[in-house]
């Protein structure tokens, strides 16, 4: 006979939460063999925009000169970690996309085993895995688990450190917050959250709402108090001095810190941001489909008690948890000039597990929203929103470097020796040939970008300073945008967030004074090459025209 409901949560309660390490191993194998699978197409390609312009750099440099600070680009401050495991990767691999990309795939899976122990630990088995494969086929998420980024680590750590934190651990808490600071500082930011949240569970409401103390406070007798929290600012501290002592600059060089602070701090910007932070943790590329199903059961269904396997978060967790993504949606929106979806991994599946335990508790059918969820995500890593987006939160950014990569090469071809007018990031595609795009560098004219203003600045010297110019979408542009009628939106965007319109590259080329020699477009972007009237005498070859729309 099997125990009564009661008897067997309490059983199940108290059973040990130490990992079977064998079958964790196995898990992780898994995931990574299927993150490299899906990934494959992928693996080879050349590096894209942040990679590219700081995250290669840096960490080439430390491989090269074993100096974890960049010379070869301006730093930044984030702190070296990533860049130290990528070193290591092509020390003992070699140099190439494929190994970098693979040992961000390590990094990925290893973040996902977090996760589901994670999930685990809070639910059950069956909302653990559900949870886990929806995050890992989220489409910011999947794109992000190749890309050489420190946003995944830094969040794959913070995973591991709040496990550590539900199973009561308090060095391993430590260790893993400290890991991810150091994999970024703003993780930095989850634990001071935990601290602070300790504080008022314990002291706030247990002086004015007495009531609910038990409720949302850890219980009794647990081993990790506050100050365990604060441990990780002593290694991040650490980093901070060391990069001061070697820059002058505790927070990165003026420019970078006045684009990621001070500009954001503006009483009209900060809760713009925070709206669209909420959008990216609730609503993007079809989240809207699991939250708004899991909100709409919990409000108007009862708890189905037959389907409750184990209890879902005890009250306490979710409050801890709810109150870390909420400090957390708060401080990036005060904090980072690029609104990036990447920014919220730490906190995104804190959104999807919640969701996924609603479902489970409350709809016999609950598998049938995590499929529709799942379909939608997937069908999100080809198809563009009607908003504008980063590149990088779906296989936009994979067009943008096969673009780039096709254009780079019809250069080489037909104009070695020519200087190119060109914006960022093509002006160091160009010239780092150790970035996968060309194989000599060329002499680059940069300009900020192709708006109306920048391109008519660059003509007054068309004809005298540079070839070609080499244009691009810098921006993903929609077809049918939503909003693109508001004006007043427009201009908020424009004011506070780097929005832009690029001109076509057909008034590009007449602005110009020149040709357009190769054009590719699909998907809302386009790349092309502009010959001027004077290129000719670049190369002995006549250039082709090279269209392909």
């Amino acid at each position: 006979m099997s125990p009564p409901p009661a008897a067997h949560s309490q059983l199940h309660s108290s059973a040990p939460l130490k990992p079977a390490w064998t079958l964790h191993l196995l898990l992780f194998a898994l995931l990574f063999a299927g993150l490299m699978l899906l990934h494959a197409p992928l693996l080879r390609l050349p590096y894209f925009w942040d990679e590219a312009g700081y995250y290669i750099p840096a960490a080439r440099d430390l491989l090269l000169t074993g100096s974890p600070i960049p010379h070869s680009t301006l730093s930044n401050a984030h702190p070296p970690l990533v860049m130290a495991w990528l070193a290591l990767a092509w020390r003992v691999f070699g140099y190439s996309p494929l190994v970098t990309h693979t040992a961000m795939l390590t990094v990925a899976a290893f973040s996902l085993l977090g996760l589901f122990r994670l999930a685990k630990a809070v639910t059950n088995f069956e909302i653990a895995c559900s949870a886990t494969l929806l995050t890992a086929i989220y489409p910011v998420f999947f794109t992000q688990s190749s890309l050489t980024h420190i946003d995944l680590a830094a969040a794959g750590f913070t995973y591991w450190a709040l496990l550590a934190y539900i199973e009561d651990c308090p060095w391993k808490l430590a260790l893993w917050f400290s890991l991810a600071a150091l994999a970024k500082e703003t993780a930095i930011v989850i634990p001071l959250a935990l601290f602070a949240w300790h504080l008022i569970a314990w002291h706030l409401i247990a002086r004015f709402v007495p009531a609910q103390r038990e409720k949302v406070s850890p219980p009794p007798g647990r081993r990790i108090v506050a100050l365990h929290l604060l441990i990780p600012l002593f290694p991040l501290a650490c980093w901070f001095a060391y990069h001061h002592a070697k820059t002058g600059f505790f927070l990165g060089n003026p420019d970078y810190l006045r684009y990621n602070l001070g500009a954001t701090i503006n009483p009209l910007r900060v809760p713009l941001a925070f709206g669209m932070r909420l959008w990216q943790v609730f609503g993007y590329f079809g989240l809207y489909l699991l939250t708004a199903s899991a909100l709409l059961s919990w409000l108007f269904l009862p708890q189905d008690d037959a389907a409750v396997v184990r209890p879902g978060f005890a009250k306490w967790q979710r409050a801890a948890f709810a109150a870390v993504s909420l400090a957390y949606l708060l401080f990036v929106s005060v904090a980072g000039g690029a609104v990036l979806g990447r920014y919220l991994l730490p906190v995104l599946p804190v959104t999807i597990l919640f969701s996924v335990t609603a479902l489970r508790q409350r709809l016999q059918r609950w598998k049938l929203i995590i499929a529709a969820a799942a379909i939608a995500f997937v069908a999100g890593w080809f198809t563009n929103p009607p908003y504008g987006f980063s590149l990088e939160d779906n296989f936009a950014y994979r067009d943008f470097v096969v673009m780039h990569a096709e254009a780079s090469r019809f250069l080489a071809m037909r104009y070695p020796n020519a200087l190119v007018l060109t914006a960022w990031p093509a002006s160091d595609e160009l010239t780092r040939p150790w970035l996968g795009y060309v194989a000599r560098p060329f002499r680059v004219l940069r300009i900020e970008d192709f708006t109306s203003a920048q391109i008519d600045l660059a003509s007054s010297t068309a004809r005298s300073n540079f070839d070609v110019a080499f244009v691009f979408s810098t921006k993903y542009q929609p077809s049918h945008e939503w909003f693109a009628g508001w004006s007043a939106w427009q201009g908020l965007k424009e004011r506070f967030f780097g929005y832009h319109r690029d001109l076509p590259p057909e008034e590009i080329a007449r602005r110009l004074g020149g040709t357009i020699v190769f054009h590719k477009e699909g998907n809302g972007l386009w790349a092309a090459v502009i010959e001027i009237e004077k290129a000719q005498e670049a190369d002995a070859r006549p250039a082709e025209n090279y269209s392909n729309r």
